[in-house]
């Protein structure tokens, strides 16, 4: 079956739980700069999950450009996906309202190594369902940067429970390895369409 509505349903999912997230940001009473700040931590939690949503979706994005159909199975593994990442923005608010304390912080980061374990699931699902030499299963390899990231995550929960901050900050490091352009999908895809415009040209 074809991918159109799988990346459409997705889209607009993720635009969604951005609403939620900036929606959670309440505007202070007073109207001086001193009045923001007892709100840093809802605003630092909020910027760290908007780059992972944002993540997500270019990741997303990318993953599915490089297939050309789906699956039943590819659909559940996708909705897997979704349903975590919509529990972004709760565990963004309970985090931030509560200043990364230890309950709010290691159930941000639980929820972050479920995505990243959700999302691991799905490439598996799209890599099977194609062609074993195929542009995304080329690309992807033995995803190494993905199975880190869910180490680093279960890290950052433990961390947690001994001091809420510092296993935050681990939670940062891994989006910022994260922002670090990872390009496989995007440069595979483009070496096969060159061969296959230069193809295309060869049987003019």
């Amino acid at each position: 079956m074809g991918k159109n509505r799988l990346e459409a349903f997705s889209d607009g999912v993720i635009a969604i739980i951005i609403t939620i997230m900036v929606l959670e940001l309440k505007v202070p009473h007073e109207a001086d700069f001193k009045a923001l700040w007892p709100l840093w931590p809802v605003f630092m939690s909020y910027v760290l999950s908007f780059i992972y949503v944002g993540i997500y979706w270019n990741n997303h994005h990318h993953m599915l450009h490089a297939v050309e159909e789906v699956s039943g199975s590819i659909l559940w593994a996708n909705l897997h996906l979704l349903f975590w990442l919509s529990l972004i923005p709760f565990v963004t608010a309970w985090t931030g309202e509560n200043h990364f304390e230890t309950a709010p912080t290691m159930a941000y980061g639980f929820v972050l190594s479920m995505c990243a374990l959700a999302y691991s699931l799905l490439v598996n699902r799209l890599v099977k369902h194609h062609d074993k030499n195929s542009a995304l299963a080329e690309a992807i390899g033995d995803d190494r940067k993905g199975k880190i990231s869910i180490v680093f995550y279960l890290v950052g929960v433990v961390v947690a429970w001994f001091a809420p901050l510092l296993g935050f900050l681990v939670f940062v490091g891994v989006a910022v390895m994260w922002l670090i352009p990872d390009r496989r999908i995007e440069k595979k895809v483009a070496e096969e369409s060159g061969q296959e415009d230069a193809a295309a040209q060869g049987k003019k």
